[in-house]
């Protein structure tokens, strides 16, 4: 009976170490580089209008996070108005271009060229026909997150093994019940991807509320602390966006090996 329960007591164990490593690297890493920063600022004699100390950064997180929490809420707004918009116009198209040869030898030649174009070119115009509001924001957002979306979804719907691909085709299965039991459970760990540049790059170009706004009016003011402060927001949204992906790909696709390396290689056994 010892031997049986061996294995699982050494599993958890393992499991354990890897939870606990996954919080201390990052943990030490990061005090590590504010050790650096601090440093760099004693030695050099910098001043605080050029780099804030990181207790300043902190100061300003505290004694202003009512206001960059505000105004982190239309940033947060856009992002995912603007990925949403783009996951669903995104995946419909990188299905017509797996399943449409045609169109793909139409469509996507011009989806690779207009990324020869920054999308931030397209801001100013996107305001004069939007104005400064939410939807301009949104449609920068869109605009920023729409390739990527179709690029991986496109490789995720072609990385099916053609094993499958025969084997469904042998079954007489038709193109819907192909795609939606076997092309899409193979995309997904492709589509999800979260991108948070386009709804700020869309608020620095003209904005009267957001994060995007709150870094130009620091840099107006020379104010480094609150432009530090509200990149760490940011860096905070990010990572939130990213557990929430993660959480979904959990619940959606708990089969693919990104997950079974975070549950500590549950799949290795099969």
């Amino acid at each position: 009976m010892t031997d049986q329960r061996q294995p699982g007591a050494d599993y958890q164990r393992a499991a354990r170490r890897r939870r606990i490593e996954a919080v201390l690297y990052p943990a030490g890493a990061l005090l590590v580089a504010l050790a650096v920063w601090q440093l760099v600022i004693v030695v050099f004699s910098i001043h605080s209008y050029l780099l804030p100390s990181p207790g300043s950064v902190y100061d300003t997180l505290t004694g202003q996070w009512r206001y960059l929490a505000t105004e982190s809420v239309p940033t947060i707004e856009e992002v995912l108005l603007g990925f949403a918009a783009a996951t669903v116009v995104g995946i419909a198209i990188a299905v017509a271009i797996v399943t449409w040869r045609p169109f793909e030898k139409a469509v996507y030649p011009l989806l690779v060229a207009s990324q020869e174009v920054p999308q931030i070119a397209f801001a100013p115009l996107l305001l004069v026909w939007f104005g400064f509001g939410l939807t301009s924001k949104v449609i920068i957002a869109f605009l920023i997150a729409f390739f990527p979306v179709v690029v991986n979804t496109a490789a995720g719907l072609r990385s099916v093994p053609t094993e499958m691909l025969d084997l469904a085709h042998s079954t007489r299965a038709s193109g819907f019940t192909i795609l939606r039991k076997i092309r899409f459970p193979f995309a997904l760990p492709h589509i999800f991807t979260v991108a948070v540049i386009g709804a700020v790059v869309g608020e620095f170009v003209g904005s009267g509320d957001g994060l995007g706004y709150v870094l130009m009016t620091a840099n107006g003011r020379l104010d480094t602390a609150t432009l530090f402060a509200a990149i760490g927001v940011l860096v905070v949204l990010g990572l939130v966006l990213f557990l929430a992906v993660s959480l979904l790909e959990r619940l959606f696709i708990p089969w693919h090996v990104s997950q079974r390396s975070v549950g500590g290689g549950q799949g290795t056994g099969r």
